[in-house]
């Protein structure tokens, strides 16, 4: 109801501006004064026009002031300081309307979105820095999907890439193993309950440090590593055999993985398909047609397909000529982006550039499709080449996020310019690059997992992980190590829940805990992860969030009601006098943040930043625990403010839940 009542506001606001001036504006701003006794909302609208009507900003207000009148929900208006207009809510109304409202609005068209992320190398375990892509992902999507909008989720699967490759390699020649022996070899990890995806974590950093440990045998070693990689690409060999046994098994052991955080995929589609199928030809012609790629005859570049980045693009190079007049008077740039190499190899970008056209429908191929993971009530598909006649549609969207890294800005970057160049601009318009910094480790951390960390790096703020030298904290161990210690908490908490309640309790902490660990930082910041920090149930926490929902329920449980009798209660009374003056401190605060779930609903969704949510909720929770402090619920004997402050602890409950299943966390029933 915040959000509703801001719209109202604003449309007032330009009404009244088109009444008084004859002028339209495209949106007013409206803010929240630094203190609730100037009201709800201001705006600097007299500002901004000042200027334009040669008026005093103060005169300006006072005419719009007087030009609003009586607006339903508000109690008045005031000018304040050299032109601001202060407008007050009417409190009464507003906990009555903010009561009975808890539905987004959803709209008449959803936007059909196409969200990509996790994307992990399938050629050893998930570790850290890939659960901040996930849960960054799998809560945006949440977030699209509480907007009303619909989503498709993907999980790109590079089945064919030089990872995968290294740890072929590493089969091949470090363990001298064929097919029939990578079989096996699965087989005996299997029955001897080791994993997989860890037997190969260990293996990629061995022949990562394998490849450059003996200088004399270093250019072999590259050379050995490229054919492996073009056996892989072309298919239809033993080497191909083994890289598609190994990654679909990784694969599956990643959707575990996420699983246990909640997250779950719609698609996988993989590269082998985007090869095989064929959809590079069919983008490289589009591409060639329009003249967003051009053939480089000199320079580095020589015999490479290119395109100008998307920084220096300013128009197509001419379709079919070997370069572009102005690259034939100011010579080869030399900045060009390659796209298909001079050995007729495309780059990942080329390959990506055809993935998009497909995401949007503008490619005119698709993959075939087979089932390959069922969740509790959906399935999974994964790209074929040949697959099942009967599987929902795939691509066609109108919104692309990508979740990735912020180091791949440059390709990201690369693939909107050669949207834009196709004359894909309204599709290159709803392409996000839904860019995240890395996950690194604290000093404390790296030493609690087992780790030597260096006297100098023991106070650094955090320690960068790697998987090429097999330093980090794989996700499933993370995972494991935070519900030991939920398990250990709550078991001694609770030992009068049964076995399976506690276990239950004890996953919801850990995956809150984690979870909220990740949101709680802008997309932008670097985040250091701890153990102690993470798990805390003071401060900015998810465990903290999560015992506020519970002392809400401890509150009606003690009271004999429900939350939703204690909203609906709120009709029997006037509200009014206990939400103004002395004795009245905190209430207002937890309705006026709670009726705001809404806004930040549309804002991390404008922003595409989810933090913006985690802060909101954690500022609900701290509102709702100083009211509490303040205000003695169970023991209020006047019978409406009772009322009132029992409906006050369930709009904070039914807001922090909501916000916390936004976040793809849940509430247990205790802590």
């Amino acid at each position: 109801m915040y959000l509703a009542q801001q719209r109202q506001l604003q449309q007032r606001i330009r009404a009244a501006l088109g009444s008084l001036y004859q002028i339209e504006v495209e949106s007013v701003v409206l803010e929240q004064p630094p203190d609730l006794a100037f009201g709800e909302y201001a705006t600097p609208i007299a500002f901004e026009l000042a200027r334009k009507l040669r008026k005093a900003p103060r005169k300006i207000a006072e005419e719009i002031v007087a030009a609003l009148g009586a607006v339903p929900g508000f109690a008045g208006f005031e000018v304040a300081g050299a032109g601001y207009i202060n407008a007050r809510l009417d409190r009464g109304h507003a906990v009555l309307s903010y009561a009975g409202a808890s539905e987004v609005e959803r709209p008449e068209q959803p936007v059909h979105a196409l969200v990509e992320h996790t994307s992990i190398n399938p050629n050893k375990a998930a570790h850290v820095g890939h659960l901040r892509n996930a849960i960054l992902g799998d809560t945006f999507v949440r977030l699209l999907r509480a907007a009303g909008q619909k989503v498709d989720v993907q999980n790109y699967i590079d089945n064919t890439g030089v990872q995968v490759a290294d740890v072929v390699v590493g089969l091949l020649h470090l363990e001298a193993l064929n097919l029939a022996g990578v079989e096996e070899l699965m087989a005996d990890l299997a029955e001897d309950g080791e994993r997989i995806d860890y037997y190969c974590w260990d293996l990629y950093a061995r022949v990562s440090q394998w490849y450059t440990e003996d200088p004399a045998h270093a250019a072999a070693r590259k050379k050995l590593r490229l054919n492996t990689l073009h056996a892989i690409e072309a298919g239809g060999n033993e080497t191909a055999q083994i890289a598609n046994l190994l990654s679909t098994a990784i694969l599956r052991r990643h959707l575990e993985t996420m699983l246990r955080l909640g997250i779950e995929y719609d698609l996988l589609p993989r590269e082998s398909e985007i090869l095989h199928l064929h959809f590079w030809d069919s983008a490289f012609e589009q591409l060639k047609a329009k003249g967003v790629l051009y053939f480089e005859t000199e320079g580095k570049n020589k015999g490479c397909w290119v395109m100008r980045r998307a920084s220096s693009a300013s128009e197509p190079a001419p379709a079919q000529e070997p370069r572009s007049e102005l690259a034939a008077r100011e010579g080869p740039d030399e900045d060009a982006k390659v796209i298909v190499r001079s050995n007729g190899t495309v780059t990942y970008v080329g390959k990506d550039i055809a993935y998009h056209l497909w995401k949007f429908g503008v490619l005119g191929r698709d993959f075939a499709y087979r089932r390959f993971f069922r969740y509790p009530n959906h399935e999974c598909w994964i790209s074929a080449e040949k697959g099942e006649l009967d599987h929902p549609h795939f691509g066609g969207a109108q919104a692309i996020y990508n979740v990735i890294d912020s180091r791949q800005s440059d390709p990201q970057a690369n693939v909107m310019e050669a949207l834009r160049g196709l004359g894909y601009t309204e599709q290159a318009a709803h392409y996000t690059h839904f860019s995240y910094e890395m996950v690194a480790l604290t000093p404390r951390c790296a030493l609690e997992l087992g780790y030597e960390v260096a006297e100098e790096d023991r106070a650094r703020p955090y320690i960068e992980v790697s998987g090429r030298k097999g330093f980090g904290v794989k996700a499933d161990d993370l995972i494991d190590k935070l519900l030991a210690a939920t398990r250990t908490e709550v078991d001694s908490r609770h030992p009068e829940l049964s076995a399976e309640d506690r276990e239950q309790t004890a996953q919801a902490i850990a995956v809150g805990a984690l979870r909220y660990f990740m949101l709680r930082y802008t997309r932008n910041s670097v985040i250091a992860f701890d153990f102690k920090d993470a798990l805390s149930f003071e401060g900015e926490t998810g465990p903290y969030l999560q015992y506020a929902v519970v002392r809400t329920r401890s509150i009606f449980r003690k009271a004999g009601t429900t939350p939703e009798d204690a909203l609906a209660a709120l009709a029997e009374i006037d509200a009014a006098p206990y939400l103004t003056g002395p004795g009245t401190e905190g209430i207002w605060e937890v309705w006026l943040r709670a009726a705001k779930t809404t806004l930040l609903l549309d804002q991390c969704i404008a922003t595409a930043e989810p933090a913006y949510l985690a802060k909101h909720a954690f500022q609900l929770a701290q509102d709702f625990s100083n009211f509490y402090r303040l205000h003695h619920i169970l023991s209020e004997e006047d019978p409406a403010r009772k009322k009132l402050l029992l409906a006050t602890a369930a709009v904070t409950q039914r807001e922090l839940i909501r916000s916390l299943a936004w976040l793809g966390i849940s509430a247990p029933e205790v802590m």
